[in-house]
Protein backbone atom coordinates (compact mmCIF):
# COMPACT_ATOMS: atom_id res chain seq x y z
CA UNK A 1 0.00 0.00 0.00
CA UNK A 2 1.31 3.00 -0.79
CA UNK A 3 2.13 6.09 1.84
CA UNK A 4 -1.01 8.52 0.60
CA UNK A 5 -3.25 5.16 0.13
CA UNK A 6 -2.11 4.66 3.64
CA UNK A 7 -2.61 8.40 4.83
CA UNK A 8 -6.20 7.79 3.02
CA UNK A 9 -7.54 5.23 4.89
CA UNK A 10 -6.11 6.82 8.00
CA UNK A 11 -8.35 9.82 7.54
CA UNK A 12 -11.46 7.81 6.11
CA UNK A 13 -11.14 5.81 9.43
CA UNK A 14 -10.92 9.10 12.04
CA UNK A 15 -13.57 10.83 9.65
CA UNK A 16 -16.20 8.04 9.95
CA UNK A 17 -15.19 7.55 14.01
CA UNK A 18 -15.93 11.34 14.18
CA UNK A 19 -19.22 10.88 12.31
CA UNK A 20 -20.16 7.89 14.57
CA UNK A 21 -19.44 10.01 17.65
CA UNK A 22 -21.21 12.86 16.32
CA UNK A 23 -24.64 10.68 15.19
CA UNK A 24 -24.64 8.70 18.57
CA UNK A 25 -24.36 12.22 20.27
CA UNK A 26 -27.89 12.66 18.42
CA UNK A 27 -29.91 11.60 20.63
CA UNK A 28 -33.75 10.90 20.38
CA UNK A 29 -34.65 9.72 24.29
CA UNK A 30 -36.83 7.16 25.06
CA UNK A 31 -39.19 6.68 27.98
CA UNK A 32 -37.44 3.57 28.86
CA UNK A 33 -34.64 5.55 29.33
CA UNK A 34 -32.98 4.49 26.13
CA UNK A 35 -32.25 6.55 23.29
CA UNK A 36 -32.33 6.58 19.74
CA UNK A 37 -29.43 7.85 17.80
CA UNK A 38 -27.76 7.60 14.19
CA UNK A 39 -24.21 6.32 15.09
CA UNK A 40 -25.38 2.96 13.84
CA UNK A 41 -26.19 4.32 9.87
CA UNK A 42 -22.51 5.51 9.67
CA UNK A 43 -21.12 2.88 10.69
CA UNK A 44 -22.97 0.88 8.47
CA UNK A 45 -22.08 3.19 6.03
CA UNK A 46 -18.60 3.24 6.91
CA UNK A 47 -18.61 -0.92 6.49
CA UNK A 48 -20.49 -0.11 3.09
CA UNK A 49 -17.49 2.28 1.69
CA UNK A 50 -14.26 1.62 3.29
CA UNK A 51 -14.52 -1.81 3.72
CA UNK A 52 -14.97 -4.49 6.64
CA UNK A 53 -11.88 -3.74 8.85
CA UNK A 54 -11.80 0.06 8.58
CA UNK A 55 -15.41 0.45 8.51
CA UNK A 56 -15.84 -1.38 11.80
CA UNK A 57 -12.39 0.10 13.55
CA UNK A 58 -14.01 3.41 12.71
CA UNK A 59 -17.54 2.75 14.08
CA UNK A 60 -15.72 1.18 16.97
CA UNK A 61 -13.83 3.62 17.71
CA UNK A 62 -16.38 6.31 17.58
CA UNK A 63 -18.85 4.18 20.33
CA UNK A 64 -16.00 4.08 22.55
CA UNK A 65 -15.40 7.55 22.70
CA UNK A 66 -18.88 8.35 22.77
CA UNK A 67 -19.41 5.88 25.81
CA UNK A 68 -15.77 7.62 27.65
CA UNK A 69 -17.54 10.83 27.32
CA UNK A 70 -21.01 9.86 28.61
CA UNK A 71 -20.72 7.69 31.33
CA UNK A 72 -20.74 4.78 29.99
CA UNK A 73 -17.26 3.78 30.13
CA UNK A 74 -17.70 0.09 31.44
CA UNK A 75 -19.45 -0.28 28.26
CA UNK A 76 -17.52 1.15 25.95
CA UNK A 77 -15.52 -2.11 25.20
CA UNK A 78 -18.45 -4.21 24.49
CA UNK A 79 -19.50 -1.92 21.64
CA UNK A 80 -16.21 -1.48 20.06
CA UNK A 81 -16.27 -5.15 19.74
CA UNK A 82 -19.56 -5.50 18.52
CA UNK A 83 -19.13 -2.94 15.85
CA UNK A 84 -17.24 -5.82 14.23
CA UNK A 85 -19.79 -8.15 14.96
CA UNK A 86 -22.49 -6.04 13.25
CA UNK A 87 -19.84 -5.10 10.80
CA UNK A 88 -18.97 -8.56 10.12
CA UNK A 89 -22.35 -9.58 9.37
CA UNK A 90 -22.85 -6.46 7.18
CA UNK A 91 -19.76 -7.54 5.24
CA UNK A 92 -21.19 -11.14 4.95
CA UNK A 93 -23.90 -9.89 3.05
CA UNK A 94 -22.17 -7.34 0.94
CA UNK A 95 -20.06 -10.89 -0.18
CA UNK A 96 -23.65 -12.43 -1.09
CA UNK A 97 -23.51 -9.49 -3.26
CA UNK A 98 -19.56 -10.22 -4.67
CA UNK A 99 -19.10 -6.83 -3.22
CA UNK A 100 -21.19 -4.82 -5.82
CA UNK A 101 -23.92 -3.12 -4.43
CA UNK A 102 -25.69 -1.64 -7.26
CA UNK A 103 -29.27 -1.40 -5.85
CA UNK A 104 -31.15 0.23 -2.96
CA UNK A 105 -32.42 -3.94 -2.18
CA UNK A 106 -29.08 -4.62 -1.71
CA UNK A 107 -28.23 -1.79 0.78
CA UNK A 108 -32.03 -3.37 2.35
CA UNK A 109 -30.29 -6.87 2.76
CA UNK A 110 -27.09 -5.66 4.01
CA UNK A 111 -28.82 -3.16 6.69
CA UNK A 112 -31.00 -5.81 7.95
CA UNK A 113 -28.18 -8.35 8.58
CA UNK A 114 -26.64 -6.02 10.47
CA UNK A 115 -29.59 -5.38 12.40
CA UNK A 116 -30.27 -9.25 13.26
CA UNK A 117 -26.58 -9.07 14.44
CA UNK A 118 -26.94 -6.37 16.21
CA UNK A 119 -30.42 -7.50 17.72
CA UNK A 120 -28.69 -10.48 18.84
CA UNK A 121 -26.06 -8.83 20.37
CA UNK A 122 -28.27 -6.62 22.05
CA UNK A 123 -30.27 -9.69 23.73
CA UNK A 124 -27.16 -11.18 24.50
CA UNK A 125 -25.54 -8.13 26.34
CA UNK A 126 -29.01 -7.24 28.16
CA UNK A 127 -29.30 -11.11 29.47
CA UNK A 128 -25.89 -11.47 31.03
CA UNK A 129 -26.13 -8.13 32.77
CA UNK A 130 -29.34 -9.35 34.07
CA UNK A 131 -27.54 -12.56 34.90
CA UNK A 132 -24.45 -10.65 36.70
CA UNK A 133 -27.51 -8.53 38.67
CA UNK A 134 -28.39 -11.86 40.13
CA UNK A 135 -31.47 -12.85 37.86
CA UNK A 136 -31.84 -16.43 36.52
CA UNK A 137 -31.44 -16.82 33.16
CA UNK A 138 -34.64 -16.70 32.04
CA UNK A 139 -35.89 -14.14 33.37
CA UNK A 140 -32.95 -11.97 32.25
CA UNK A 141 -33.56 -13.25 28.60
CA UNK A 142 -37.50 -12.08 29.05
CA UNK A 143 -36.14 -9.24 30.62
CA UNK A 144 -33.29 -8.61 27.97
CA UNK A 145 -36.31 -9.07 25.21
CA UNK A 146 -38.29 -6.20 26.79
CA UNK A 147 -35.61 -3.66 26.28
CA UNK A 148 -35.40 -3.96 22.29
CA UNK A 149 -37.93 -1.90 21.19
CA UNK A 150 -35.45 0.92 21.08
CA UNK A 151 -32.76 -1.23 19.33
CA UNK A 152 -35.16 -2.52 16.73
CA UNK A 153 -36.30 1.37 16.20
CA UNK A 154 -32.56 1.96 15.86
CA UNK A 155 -32.30 -1.09 13.61
CA UNK A 156 -34.90 0.42 11.17
CA UNK A 157 -33.48 4.01 11.22
CA UNK A 158 -30.45 2.43 10.20
CA UNK A 159 -31.78 0.61 7.37
CA UNK A 160 -34.07 3.93 6.44
CA UNK A 161 -31.20 5.45 6.35
CA UNK A 162 -27.90 3.87 4.77
CA UNK A 163 -30.43 3.27 2.12
CA UNK A 164 -31.33 6.62 1.06
CA UNK A 165 -27.54 8.19 1.60
CA UNK A 166 -25.87 5.45 0.50
CA UNK A 167 -25.67 5.73 -2.92
CA UNK A 168 -25.17 9.59 -3.49
CA UNK A 169 -21.94 9.00 -0.63
CA UNK A 170 -20.70 6.26 -2.45
CA UNK A 171 -20.71 8.46 -6.13
CA UNK A 172 -19.12 11.84 -3.98
CA UNK A 173 -16.56 9.18 -2.37
CA UNK A 174 -15.59 8.33 -5.81
CA UNK A 175 -15.27 11.87 -7.21
CA UNK A 176 -12.83 12.34 -4.28
CA UNK A 177 -11.45 9.23 -4.02
CA UNK A 178 -10.65 8.26 -8.03
CA UNK A 179 -8.04 5.60 -7.07
CA UNK A 180 -9.57 4.03 -3.79
CA UNK A 181 -12.09 0.34 -4.02
CA UNK A 182 -15.26 1.39 -3.11
CA UNK A 183 -17.77 -1.27 -2.71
Amino acid sequence: MKNDQKVQTLVLIALFAALTFSGTMIKIPLPTGAFIHFGNAVVLLAVLLIGYWQGALAGGIGFFVFDLLNGYATEAPYFLVESFIVGGAAYLAILLFKKKITKVSQVVVVGIAAGIAKFVMSVIKATVMGIIAGAQVKPAFWAALATMPATVINIFSTIIIVSIVYFPLKKAMRAIFRGRQMI
